[in-house]
């Protein structure tokens, strides 16, 4: 999922920006001929996720350093195992430690809630989704990682699929025309056919906007009760896809509705670091 050329710039970006003029302490207190082994262990328990990103921090620092994954991204581990080593120049291992670390430790704490939220949800029929609620300039690693943590990808970007939401509508409203003409005109002007997407937020928008084109009615911040009433009105015309406040407390009920979709931004907005370390050793 994550292409080179973004793998190769971000990780490069991270490192030039850790060690802008190189690694003064490294540099001034490690023989240059030092080697060392480093072990990443678990000190809590999680999915993984980041591995080829773990592996070019060091890469990129050192092409001679070996990196060996002994997990792949989306296997689950328990607090102590080691999930991969690193060999090679002490100086070079301790001046990617941290970009390394930095990155595998977001995406590992992101496949982890989602996970968390995936368990929560099984045998429903839902499917969890991320949102473009990412940090900019990570969207892709992100992204993956809430593959790795079995959820599913929406649109990457603005430019994949149309989303009209409550401010785009009330923006095609001031036509004069009603809602399900003025979406549907609206959408005959694209270049090409995509998924459609649209936001609604009452019971009573439902009809107009899938007589207007939409592919799914995503359906914001609706009681239990009214995504109910929504699954059965839409009847398998458009996908239903509940989003807004999901919590890990709240998305098993969402689910037992009947919604096929259920996006949270917590994803990737609130999921911290998990907590893995490089544990170094003398060769």
């Amino acid at each position: 999922m994550i292409t080179p050329a973004t793998l190769h710039r971000t990780v490069s970006a991270a490192l030039e920006e850790d060690a802008p003029w190189g690694d003064i302490t490294s540099t001034a207190l490690l023989p240059a001929d030092a080697q060392a082994t480093a072990d990443l262990i678990a000190r809590e328990p999680g999915v993984f996720s980041g591995g080829e990103v773990f592996t070019a921090a060091f890469a990129l620092t050192d092409p001679s350093i070996r990196v060996d994954l002994h997990v792949a991204d989306g296997d689950r581990f328990e607090a102590g195992d080691a999930l991969a080593s690193v060999s090679g120049p002490a100086r070079s291992i301790l001046t990617a430690e941290r970009v390394a670390l930095n990155f595998t430790q977001r995406m590992s704490g992101i496949a982890t809630l989602t996970a968390a939220y995936v368990d929560a949800v099984v045998g429903t029929g839902a499917r969890i989704a991320d949102t473009r609620k990412t940090t900019p300039g990570l969207r892709e690693f992100e992204r993956h990682a809430v593959v790795s943590g079995g959820g599913s990808n929406h649109r990457r970007s603005l430019s994949d699929a149309v989303m009209a939401k409550d401010n785009h509508l009330e923006v095609l409203r001031q036509g004069g025309q009603d809602l399900a003409t003025a979406l549907r005109e609206a959408l005959s002007r694209l270049p090409h056919t995509t998924h459609v997407v649209v936001e609604v937020d009452r019971l009573d928008q439902i009809d107009a906007v899938v007589a207007g084109g939409a592919d799914t009615v995503l359906l914001d911040n609706f009681t239990l009760d009214d995504l109910r009433t929504a699954v059965g009105m839409l009847a398998g015309r458009a996908t239903a896809e509940a989003s807004g406040g999901v919590t890990l407390d709240t998305v098993r009920g969402i689910a037992e509705t009947g919604v096929q979709v259920i996006s949270v931004g917590a994803l990737t907005h609130s999921a911290r670091a998990l907590d893995l370390g490089l544990d170094l050793r003398m060769r």
